[in-house]
């Protein structure tokens, strides 16, 4: 059985729901990174915050990424799946979901991210393609 733990990217951060967009868009070129979990004061995820939202979120709107919080453009219910989750159950929260990063969590902390890529090279052809189909087909999310 493949864990999340097992497919995920190590050494992902939070961003706290108090820092500002730049600091977010600094912090996410610094990882090479296009999305950042958002944490509460208590270290909890309350949100995902990536690089299209700070462009879509703010910038067009004209608003200045120094004077809007990370917190302010977290929206929804936050998604995440425990680090000893099976591979099947990864997919699945992707796609009833319609996300395409999935923080993962173990004893209540960020200890690492999923992401397509994760994905793409842990994954045959054929279940790509099918996962793919069914995040894809839907809409658009994150």
């Amino acid at each position: 059985m493949t864990t999340a733990g097992e497919i995920m990217h190590r050494g992902a951060q939070w961003i706290p729901a108090h820092e500002t967009l730049d600091r977010a868009a600094q912090l996410m070129r610094e990882l090479n990174v296009g999305a950042l979990p958002i944490s509460d004061e208590n270290e909890r995820l309350c949100g995902i915050l990536t690089d299209r939202d700070i462009v879509v979120g703010c910038v067009a709107l004209g608003h200045e990424p120094s004077k809007v919080t990370a917190g302010e453009m977290a929206k929804g219910t936050p998604r995440w799946i425990d680090a000893n989750a099976d591979i099947g159950e990864v997919l699945q929260e992707m796609e009833d979901h319609q996300i395409r990063r999935l923080p993962v969590i173990e004893n209540k902390r960020l200890v690492g991210m999923i992401s397509e890529a994760d994905l793409a090279q842990h994954l045959t052809e054929d279940q790509i393609a099918s996962w793919a189909e069914r995040v894809y087909a839907r809409g658009t999310n994150r």
